[in-house]
C-alpha cells in the first residue's frame, strides 16, 4: 500500500530533509512551497504545490493531491516565517500580523489535515515543527516564540479532541540546525557561540530532526500523542541566555 504525506516549507532545510526521510521506497510526499526553485531537486514521487501553506484552498489543494497518490498517513507543519519584532520598537500592527503568519500555517495544516482524515476516515498523524523558542526565548524573537509556543498549545489541543478518531498530533522542538540559512549566516564566532549553548557541542544536522519527524508518524510512536519532543541536543533543559557571557 503506498502512504502519503504531506509536508509545508519542504523545498530546503529541515522540512526537505523530513521529505526525502518519508518517501521510502515507494511512498509519495506533496510538498507545499512557496519558492518554486526550491523544488529543483524533487524527483518524479515527490508532488510540487507552489503556494503559501496559511492559504486553505492551497491546503486543501496539497491534501487532496496526496488522497489521489495513496493514503493520507501524515501531516508536517513546517514552514514558517523568521523575522524578528520588538514591541518598543515595532509597529503593533507588525507584531501581530508575524505572530499570525507563523500560527496560521500550522492552523491550516492542522485543519486541513484533520478534516482529511476524519472524512476518509482514516487514522492518521501530524507533527508541527516548532522551537526551543517556544519555551526560551531569544531577544527579538517575540513573534516567533510567541506563535511556536501557541502551536505547542495548539499540539496538545488537537491531540485531546481528536485522539478517539485515531488523529495523534505531536511537535518537534529543534534547537539550532545546520540548514542553508543557517550556512548563510555561519562565522566561525557564531559557531562556537552555538557549541557553547548545545550540551553536544554542536547545532544539529536537519537529517537528526527528520528522523524524529518520521518517527512520530510512524507506528513505532503509535501511543505517542500530544508530546512536544526536544530535539535540541539539550539546549532548553542546559538554559544558557544567549546574550550572557561567562
Amino acid at each position: 500500500m503506498t502512504l502519503s504525506y504531506v509536508v509545508t516549507g519542504g523545498g530546503r532545510g529541515i522540512g526537505r530533509a523530513v521529505v526525502e526521510r518519508l518517501l521510502g521506497e515507494r511512498d509519495v510526499v506533496v510538498v507545499v512551497e512557496r519558492d518554486k526553485e526550491a523544488l529543483e531537486w524533487a524527483g518524479p514521487r515527490v508532488v510540487p504545490v507552489i503556494g503559501d501553506a496559511a492559504d486553505e484552498e492551497v491546503a486543501a489543494w496539497a491534501a487532496d493531491l496526496a488522497q489521489e497518490s495513496g493514503t493520507l498517513a501524515g501531516w508536517v507543519n513546517n514552514a514558517a516565517v523568521f523575522r524578528d519584532a520588538s514591541v518598543h520598537s515595532s509597529p503593533i500592527s507588525e507584531v501581530r500580523a508575524l505572530i499570525a503568519a507563523n500560527l496560521d500555517l500550522a492552523v491550516v495544516g492542522c485543519a486541513t489535515a484533520v478534516r482529511h482524515f476524519l472524512e476518509a476516515g482514516t487514522p492518521g498523524a501530524i507533527v508541527n515543527v516548532t522551537s526551543h523558542q517556544a519555551t526560551r526565548a531569544v531577544p527579538g524573537s517575540l513573534p516567533y516564540s510567541t506563535a511556536k509556543a501557541a502551536t505547542e498549545g495548539l499540539t496538545r489541543a488537537l491531540a485531546v479532541e481528536y485522539g478517539r478518531h485515531g488523529i495523534r498530533v505531536n511537535a518537534v522542538a529543534p534547537g539550532s540546525v545546520a540548514t542553508e540559512r543557517y550556512e548563510r549566516q555561519r562565522t566561525p564566532e557564531m559557531a562556537a557561540e552555538l557549541a557553547r549553548l548545545h550540551p553536544l557541542g554542536r547545532v544539529a544536522t536537519p537529517a537528526e530532526v527528520a528522523s524524529v519527524v518520521a518517527h512520530l508518524l510512524s507506528p513505532d510512536a503509535a501511543f505517542v500523542n500530544g508530546a512536544t519532543i526536544p530535539v535540541d541536543g539539550g539546549r532548553t533543559v542546559l538554559g544558557l541566555d544567549p546574550e550572557a557571557r561567562e
